[in-house]
C-alpha cells in the first residue's frame, strides 16, 4: 500500500478574487487530472495575500491549511517554475506565486523534493498549481 501523496495547490490572484472564481478553477483543473479537493493537503501562496479574503475563505471552505510563504523562499525555486510571470515579481517579489509557493509548501510539509504535478493554470484574476510527494 502506497503513502498518501502530499497535494499543494498554490494559488496567486488578483485583489479582491472572489471564493467563487477560486473554487471554479480549482476544482475544473483537479476534474481534469481526475482528482478533486479531497485528495489536497493544503494551500499555499505569496505572504503579500495573507489578508486576501478569497484565499481566506478558500482555506476555510476546504478545511484545510494555507501557508503564505515570503519573496525569500518563493525566488529558490526560480529554475525548476514551468513559466514565470514579470506581474508576478512586481507584485510579490517572485517570478511566481503559484507554482513556486505549491513546491514550497510540498517540499515544507514532507522534507522530500517535489514536482509539479499541474503546472500554472489561469482564469480570469487567479492561477494555480499543484505540487505532489508520492504520486
Amino acid at each position: 500500500m502506497s503513502e498518501r501523496p502530499t497535494l499543494v495547490a498554490g494559488l496567486g490572484c488578483r485583489r479582491d478574487c472572489s471564493l467563487s472564481e477560486l473554487l471554479a478553477l480549482l476544482d475544473s483543473t483537479l476534474a481534469e487530472h481526475g482528482s478533486s479537493t479531497a485528495e489536497l493537503t493544503a494551500l499555499a501562496s505569496s505572504d503579500r495575500k495573507v489578508d486576501e479574503p478569497g484565499l481566506l475563505q478558500l482555506a476555510e471552505h476546504l478545511g484545510l491549511p494555507i501557508s503564505f510563504l515570503p519573496a525569500d523562499v518563493l525566488t529558490g525555486y526560480h529554475e525548476r517554475l514551468s513559466q514565470t510571470s514579470a506581474i508576478a515579481l512586481h507584485v510579490t517579489g517572485s517570478p511566481s506565486v503559484a507554482e513556486a509557493s505549491a513546491l514550497a509548501l510540498a517540499e515544507r510539509l514532507s522534507n522530500r523534493t517535489a514536482r509539479l504535478w499541474i503546472t500554472k493554470r489561469k482564469s480570469a484574476a487567479a492561477t494555480l498549481a499543484i505540487a505532489d510527494i508520492g504520486r
